[in-house]
């Protein structure tokens, strides 16, 4: 395998100028694209009545197809101790990272990687990362959990626990506010095997930020991605025709609407157009759990939705076809 140029390393090379493969058309710049000021986005406390709750995450859900939640019960400990042993990680000597490296184009997505360019035209992301599967126990392949540092895994499935039982909580009342029983949307994407992946993003200070992005603009297919992020603000949202910035709050958790739970609900909730910005002096770093199904559940339109006056808006297909599609550009 070809060595692999990583981000974190051309960062640390103390660069003066960005490196061509980094620098965005003029049109993609965030020095020309800049975002809204002052637009809040929604924020939304788990501790309120059951009935406000489903209309406020009902609404959010459609109109921005994200959401901000707090009072979710994940102890600030928690999420301190996944940053840190992420961050750990992440400084660690280079070749004991690559003992992790995945390898993308031979079909293994677990592991330590960076996105490459498939031609001399494609722009590449100011990014490292970490991917690796977290739930069902069936699925886990703990060899390629870090190993170091040691409390990697035992922090790492504590958090898994706390992130299913919130996801349990928002996927019923997203259910409740298209009117149907509340387990309609996790038992369609898969009940108890329901897929959760943890992906660690690591953006190192860039030279030029203005000319980069950390991810370029991006719907997620997941169903739901939930994710948390150290103090360097970065994440914007798409709405109304204008970039929106996300501020950061501690111990808040970031709720995405993705792919699956748009088909799902036939078009109700949006699944949100995001990208992120990078930072000339500070790392950013961020913690996203998606939430997906198996592979080979059939995701559609939920007959429920689905009538003469509101036909389905979107094709029946299995997870890993939708997948595929999505990571080849092949419209779905």
């Amino acid at each position: 395998m070809m060595e692999v140029k990583r981000v974190q390393t051309l960062a640390f090379n103390q660069l003066k100028e960005l490196p061509p493969q980094f620098i965005r058309p003029d049109n993609e710049r965030p020095e020309n694209t800049k975002a809204l000021e002052g637009v809040d986005v929604p924020i939304i406390s788990l501790s309120q009545q059951l009935d406000v709750l489903v209309t406020k995450i009902t609404e959010a859900a459609s109109e921005w197809g994200f959401f901000v939640i707090t009072d979710h019960g994940i102890s600030s400990k928690l999420i301190e101790n996944l940053q840190d042993v992420g961050q750990e990680f992440f400084s660690l000597p280079q070749k004991e990272k690559e003992v992790y490296a995945n390898d993308p184009s031979s079909g293994k997505f677990e592991g330590y990687g960076t996105k490459m360019t498939k031609n001399l035209e494609e722009k590449v992301e100011w990014l490292d990362y970490y991917f690796h599967l977290m739930s069902p126990p069936s699925r886990v392949n703990y060899e390629m959990w870090p190993k170091n540092p040691p409390s990697y895994r035992e922090v790492t499935e504590e958090y898994n626990k706390e992130i299913l039982r919130v996801t349990n909580n928002i996927l019923e009342l997203l259910s409740q506010g298209l009117a149907l029983e509340s387990n309609v949307l996790k038992s369609c994407l898969g009940g108890d095997e329901v897929e959760l992946e943890m992906k660690i993003n690591m953006y190192p200070p860039c030279p030029q930020p203005e000319l980069a992005l950390g991810v370029e603009p991006h719907t997620d297919m997941s169903a739901l991605t939930l994710l948390v992020s150290n103090d360097v603000p970065g994440l914007q949202l798409w709405k109304d025709n204008s970039w929106v910035s996300v501020n950061y709050l501690q111990d808040a958790i970031f709720v995405h609407i993705g792919d699956q739970l748009e088909v799902l609900s036939n078009g109700k909730y949006k699944s949100v157009l995001h990208r992120s910005l990078v930072n000339k002096e500070l790392k950013r770093m961020s913690w996203a759990a998606f939430v997906v199904p198996p592979h080979e559940i059939m995701v559609g339109p939920l007959s429920q939705l689905v009538n003469d006056q509101n036909p389905p808006k979107y094709s029946t297909k299995t997870y890993g076809e939708y997948r595929y599609r999505k990571f080849n550009k092949i419209p779905q």
